[in-house]
């Protein structure tokens, strides 16, 4: 019984690992689509820090990807997490395709 609860577990964290992933890697093609004048415009740090960021987030996250909720793997979702909640939201009200 207890390898089956080891299989779920190992296939949880495995699942958590890809979703940080597609997450950073959201961001970072998200990130690229916008012109550098939108997040000046928008109250946020310069494209290139964001890009800087999120493929950072992207790197840890990749290196995390078996190993999920680590501190290396906390700082990867907050980083693409941080973009997804404040940054691409004012983005899109910028560009005049959010609400």
């Amino acid at each position: 019984m207890s390898n089956i609860f080891g299989s779920i577990q190992e296939l949880i964290g495995l699942v958590f690992g890809l979703a940080a992933l597609v997450l950073a890697v959201f961001g970072f093609v998200d990130a690229l689509r916008h012109r550098p004048d939108a997040f000046t415009a928008a109250g946020k740090l310069s494209k290139p820090i964001w890009l800087a960021i999120l493929g950072v987030a992207v790197a840890l996250a990749f290196y995390t990807v078996l190993s999920p909720f680590s501190m290396i793997w906390i700082l990867a979702v907050v980083g693409a997490g941080v973009y997804m909640a404040d940054v691409r939201p004012a983005l899109r009200r910028v560009m005049g395709h959010g609400r």
